[in-house]
Formats: structure tokens, C-alpha cells, sequence
């Protein structure tokens, strides 16, 4: 058995036939498998949006413990959410 496999887990779950679908362009593109893709799609959103959120509930724990935040980081946090979102608008449009 490969290091790999003897260091990875078994999951199912259900998606959206849509996202199957782009799941196994993606890897026919790559000439991959579909799970390699949707491993990185998964680690993407950990390392993106997935650390954010783990560094959101940091603070709060923070919080709970001082039960205050400086103005200033409370400040640059915020301004960090609104141009993370006129970026995203944006691209969007």
C-alpha cells in the first residue's frame, strides 16, 4: 500500500450532477482522475476561504479570553472584508 493511501480516508457524499460533471471535464482535461481533482478543489478552499473562517473563530476565542479587540485590528479587519468584496464584485462582473 502506498504512503499516500494509507494516510487518506474514504468519504462519499452527494453533489449536484453539475458539479460532477465539471469535476470530470476538469480531469479528462488533466488526464487525471475526478477524486485528485475535487482533493484539490477541497485543499483550495481550505487554504482560501476555509482559513479565513479558521481565523475568524481564532479571534473570537480571542475575544472571549480579553474581552476586548484593539480598534485599529478591528479597523484593518473590516477593511480587509470590504475590499475582499469589491475585488469579487468586480471579477464578476
Amino acid at each position: 500500500m502506498s504512503h499516500t493511501r494509507a494516510l487518506s480516508s474514504h468519504v462519499s457524499l452527494r453533489l449536484p450532477s453539475d458539479l460532477i460533471e465539471a469535476f470530470d471535464k476538469l480531469a479528462a482535461a488533466l488526464d487525471r482522475p475526478r477524486s485528485w481533482v475535487m482533493v484539490r478543489a477541497l485543499r483550495s478552499y481550505l487554504e482560501e476561504e476555509g482559513a479565513e473562517i479558521f481565523d475568524d473563530v481564532e479571534r473570537l476565542v480571542e475575544l472571549d479570553r480579553e474581552g476586548t479587540a484593539p480598534f485599529e485590528d478591528s479597523l484593518r479587519r473590516v477593511r480587509q472584508i470590504i475590499d475582499k468584496a469589491k475585488a469579487e464584485r468586480a471579477h464578476s462582473k
